[in-house]
């Protein structure tokens, strides 16, 4: 008996299991610009993770043809949530070793949650939240903007403290939702857009569960909460083609409206032990078209 992909559609959305790495039909027009996706490196000096890494980059940088820039999804570092600064100061050391002495490609920084410094004691550093990993990126800030070779990327702080002030909670907020939809007006209907954030705007990988269940619940740190309103906001700018994320370490793809959401895996698979579920170790490879097309691939680097 043949086997076929399984596709479950409802209403507009398409899912794709993660086991599909394959890439989507070859073009007859070369692309514009080759990216890199990688995400949850989750970077320290234990568990061979830094030998891992340097060899995740090694094989972006043998691609053929070349990769022109990475895309970083966030959870740069293992954790800073609720460390010491000395444990925060030798993980980012070891970072910034790794890249400068492994990594030739340019590369553009998205903040993930355990990106931020939120030991409670320290709330009087200058340093503290955020702060650390701008100063690090040398980023103005969390969100930002840039164009390369005829697109647009508009890269999302999608990490923020929920209403008890204690922990995270996936959102744009009030401020960065106007100045999103400002970015899309200002764009103009014709370059392409693509959009990066470190919690999945919209994902199916939250629906796999180990037990039958007949009520899904999902945690506002594991999606945007606001998805409804940014999903109506692409609605009226359908230039935005695709949104990348990661924060899950499963590898999906979701087809709705006119975007396509793809939660590329992780750098670190199940936090450097092996794979998450079905999703093994790996990165996103895209080729962007002047058309505002692309194709994709899901890519271990440890087989």
């Amino acid at each position: 008996m043949q086997r076929r992909p399984f596709i479950k559609q409802l209403g507009g959305l398409t899912l794709l299991p993660s086991l599909v790495f394959g890439k989507t039909p070859v073009r007859n027009s070369a692309p514009v610009l080759r990216i890199a996706h990688i995400t949850d490196v989750h970077l320290k000096n234990d568990l061979g993770a830094p030998a891992k890494f340097t060899r995740c980059l090694h094989h972006i940088q043998q691609q053929n043809p070349k990769v022109d820039m990475i895309l970083n999804g966030g959870d740069i570092v293992f954790d800073m949530n609720k460390e010491n600064i000395s444990a925060i100061d030798a993980q980012w050391q070891l970072w910034h070793s790794i890249v400068k002495n492994e990594c030739s490609i340019p590369m553009h920084y998205c903040i993930g949650n355990h990106d931020i410094w939120w030991l409670e004691n320290s709330r009087q550093d200058v340093f503290y939240g955020k702060k650390y990993a701008l100063n690090q990126l040398q980023l103005p800030s969390p969100y930002y903007s840039f164009t390369n070779t005829g697109w647009k990327f508009i890269v999302l702080d999608s990490v923020h403290l929920d209403i008890d002030d204690t922990w995270y909670i996936g959102k744009l907020g009030d401020v960065q939702l106007g100045w999103l939809q400002q970015e899309l007006e200002n764009n103009g209907a014709n370059m392409p857009v693509c959009v990066l954030s470190h919690i999945p705007i919209l994902t199916a990988t939250l629906m796999v569960e180990d037990d039958i269940v007949n009520k899904w619940e999902f945690l506002g740190g594991d999606m945007h909460t606001d998805v409804a309103k940014i999903i109506n906001l692409f609605n009226k700018h359908p230039q935005v083609k695709l949104c990348l994320s990661g924060h899950i370490h499963l590898r999906d793809k979701v087809a709705y409206n006119n975007q396509t959401y793809i939660c590329n895996g992780a750098v670190s698979g199940a936090w450097w032990n092996g794979n998450k579920r079905e999703t093994v170790p790996g990165y996103g490879l895209l080729d962007f078209y002047a058309d505002g097309s692309f194709t994709e691939q899901y890519v271990p680097y440890l087989v």
